[in-house]
């Protein structure tokens, strides 16, 4: 069976490749574990001047990644090539960081010699989605190396191109032969992928369903797993909020990418003193946004990645409506070919409908009033998952105080969230566990061990 490249603009398909047969995958983790081996003995400098060089690569053909991006997934080309340089970013930080992050720590036991080592694991098979196709990997991937980890990918379906280009990256930079390698295969394949001796540790960002099977696999197999799963982001608005520069932080953390984030803005929780006053501006901002082909530079939002993904929105969407909701925008599938949606803005929902326990993966922002900011820190927590959440507020020590109650693996306080190879990425509840990024992302990838040597 071939992967497809479609492009969800015009619905065409555009290149085809062959899936990697058992014989190939064996190889290719053979490759992987002797390139694990050898990897793991390579010093901090050796693993970030590696990384160095695939941050050149990556800015010297920003322009023709971008556009396999927006081909395949559909997103503007302006997003995508910042995607392509915030993976260079990623790479530049553990270059520069990597001895730092990576040094023992040593603590004080009296007579002996007692520190902690952060060792690396083997070799991580990273389960990839479609999204940010290379921002993902990458994610993962600089760390793992960093650590001194081999990586195996498996993306998902629908981006061959930007796998293999990623891939090709690798090679390119210099890598070891093995130390990086991309599989293209389906979902069937990863339990005994998992199951193998030759893999150490699974992460994944994905869905929660996938989350569920790949944790259940990797603890058959009793294998490290690291979880990235969905989001259903609270994005509150208090009352003493500044209305305008928080309705225009929505817009783009809501449609960015057609609203396939897991950190996108997809509940607008609103203190009913200014949800109109708010909606207002949070409207008109909507409707300025340009829609259309996403290989046009001034287009702000293109089409959804897939048209499966389309009708599973509309069906939220429509839930919601025959339970009472108001469509204020948008809410309607357009005729014509490919995969869009229009940016929509869905009124007054309440629970018991799925678009307010469910996460929608697409350009619809969901509208929930809150009779005050207690109030709203509770709907904001109403929620199975706990990925990201944001706060806006005219009292920045009063919102700190604020954001320290959501239940999130991060909170964003007049700011929408964002990931930041600075900073750790995770979520709690149906969003996952573990950690992506900075200190704590590479330590993920690690056999913390101590070491204690007596006189």
């Amino acid at each position: 069976m071939s992967f497809d490249s479609i492009n969800p603009a015009t619905d065409e398909r555009v290149a085809s490749f062959p899936e990697t047969s058992p014989a190939e995958q064996e190889a290719a983790l053979g490759r992987a574990a002797l390139a694990a081996d050898a990897w793991r003995l390579s010093h901090a400098q050796e693993r970030g001047a590696l990384l160095q060089r695939v941050a050149a690569l990556l800015r010297a053909g920003r322009d023709h990644y971008a556009d396999i991006i927006t081909l395949e997934v559909g997103k503007p080309v302006t997003e995508a090539r910042a995607e392509v340089e915030k993976c260079a970013w990623a790479c530049d930080y553990y270059a520069e960081n990597a001895e730092r992050l990576l040094g023992d720590e040593k603590v004080d036991v009296g007579d002996a010699d007692a520190r902690v080592a952060f060792l690396p694991l083997g070799v991580i098979l990273a389960i990839m989605p479609w999204n940010f196709p290379f921002w993902q990997v990458f994610r993962f991937a600089t760390a793992a190396l960093t650590a001194g980890n081999a990586a195996l990918l498996k993306h998902a379906a629908n981006v061959p191109q930007c796998a293999l280009s990623i891939a090709r990256i690798f090679r390119e930079a210099g890598a070891p032969e093995g130390l990086f390698q991309a599989l293209l295969v389906r979902a069937p394949s990863v339990p005994a992928l998992i199951a193998d001796a030759r893999v150490h540790a699974v992460t994944l960002t994905g869905s929660e369903a996938a989350g569920r099977a790949v944790a259940a696999a990797a603890g058959r197999a009793l294998k490290k797993t690291v979880l990235e799963l969905g989001g259903s982001d609270a994005f509150i608005v208090l009352a003493d909020a500044d209305l305008d520069r928080a309705a225009k932080a929505a817009v783009v953390s809501r449609y960015q990418n057609a609203g396939q984030s897991c950190i996108a803005a997809k509940r607008l929780i609103l203190v009913e003193s200014v949800a109109e006053p708010f909606l207002e501006h949070f409207t008109r901002h909507v409707k300025a946004l340009k829609v259309g082909d996403p290989r046009d530079p001034d287009v702000l939002m293109g089409p959804l990645a897939r048209r499966d993904l389309r009708e599973t929105l509309h069906e939220q969407v429509t839930d919601a409506l025959s339970h009472g909701a108001s469509a204020r925008l948008g809410c309607q599938i357009p005729e014509g070919p490919g995969s869009y949606y229009p940016p929509s803005i869905l009124d007054h929902v309440r629970p018991g409908m799925r678009a307010y326990g469910e996460e929608l993966f697409g350009p619809v922002a969901i509208i929930l009033r809150a009779r005050d900011s207690a109030h709203a820190l509770a709907l904001a927590n109403d929620n199975r998952y706990g990925l990201g959440a944001s706060l806006w507020t005219g009292d920045a020590v009063r919102g700190a105080a604020l954001a320290r109650d959501l239940q999130s693996g991060s909170s964003f306080v007049n700011a929408p969230v964002k990931s930041d190879p600075r900073l750790p990425f995770g979520g709690v509840k149906a969003s996952g566990y573990g950690r992506e990024l900075a200190l704590y992302g590479v330590r993920e990838f690690t056999n913390i061990k101590t070491l204690w040597v007596a006189p």
